[in-house]
């Protein structure tokens, strides 16, 4: 008797805890042979948006729900979020700028990898809504963070108001900081200056951890930065992939979490984690890593307005409209 085939797909992910089991072959997708590439975050976006190299790959929140107002819009997603972050510590100050406050943001030239970037999409909106920082109060600076010349992935027509400009040619962000040339960065890497303890560079939020907690307690959110794309063609062609891949990627998860919380021997180099882990159970919830649109419509829609009022997605769209809703429900027995 032949082997029964399984469809061959790749998936393009970082090296993730809760996607691990999936990447080691613990867990495998019914009917799917996955080949899985760990990548660098900024390469498999930008293979995928580019190219669409993969079958499947996580991808920027906000890249995605760009890529919605295509004619033809080449992905649909997964309620899965391979990354989510408190992006208060991506912002970063030159100590002579004068900014103290998150306020004192106003009137002053920001540096920015890429306009469109999931973090700072969220930052921009969180300065305006807690902050009293207009989206308008400030200059946005693109380019290349550690290298010149870093370009957005994909175009974005910003609303008449709105002040841009594209770093000098051979200018990085993470050098202009330093150098005052501009007063503040807003970036999901630590710029090298910072890491490097250079007195010129400092976070703005000089509490992180407390301004993110605070966030959390007033508004429930904990940021979605990634989520896991397909292939629009794919997806047509194998409409069952979808709930395929979304029951594995739960599984590999919550294989995650069970040993996250196992205390023979610490998984990871933290040695509080345990204690850690129990804190942030209790602060945010045991499912504070959830998946699926119930659990997250309120995050979702709050990034769609930040996303929307940016300029960045021409329609104000819901939640529901982001994922296939094949994987929006599951026979119940």
């Amino acid at each position: 008797m032949s082997a029964v085939s399984r469809l061959a797909l790749s998936f393009a992910c970082g090296d993730y805890d809760r996607t691990r089991a999936l990447a080691e072959g613990e867990v495998r997708p019914d009917g799917i042979d996955l080949t899985y590439l760990r990548l660098p975050v900024e390469e498999t976006f930008f293979r995928m948006l580019r190219h669409q190299e993969f079958d499947v790959a996580e991808m920027s929140l906000s890249t995605y729900v760009h890529t919605l107002d295509a004619p033809e819009p080449p992905f649909v997603a997964l309620p899965v979020f391979t990354s989510r972050m408190f992006r208060h510590g991506a912002l970063y100050r030159n100590t002579g700028a004068g900014i103290e406050r998150p306020e004192d943001l106003r009137g002053t030239r920001v540096g920015t990898p890429e306009y469109q970037l999931t973090a700072c999409v969220w930052m921009r909106g969180i300065l305006a809504d807690r902050h009293g920082v207009p989206l308008d109060s400030v200059t946005y600076v693109t380019g290349g963070q550690e290298t010149p010349g870093r370009v957005e992935k994909a175009r974005v027509d910003l609303p008449p108001g709105l002040r841009t400009e594209e770093a000098p040619a051979g200018r990085t962000l993470a050098a202009m900081l330093a150098e005052g040339e501009i007063d503040a960065l807003c970036t999901p890497r630590v710029p090298s200056p910072f890491a490097a303890g250079d007195p010129r560079v400092a976070r703005v939020f000089d509490d992180v951890e407390g301004a993110e907690r605070a966030y959390y307690a007033d508004t429930g959110i904990f940021p979605i930065m990634h989520v896991v794309v397909l292939r629009r063609e794919l997806h047509t062609r194998h409409p069952w992939v979808a709930q395929s891949l979304y029951k594995a990627l739960h599984r590999s998860r919550d294989l995650a979490y069970d040993s996250l919380y196992d205390t023979s021997a610490l998984r990871f180099m933290l040695p509080w984690l345990t204690p850690q882990l129990e804190e942030a159970r209790s602060l945010l919830g045991r499912d504070y890593w959830s998946y699926g649109l119930d659990a997250n419509a309120g995050v979702l829609d709050t990034f769609l307005r930040y996303h929307h009022e940016q300029g960045l997605s021409r329609t104000r769209r819901t939640p529901r409209e982001l994922f296939v809703p094949e994987s929006l429900e599951s026979a119940v027995i």
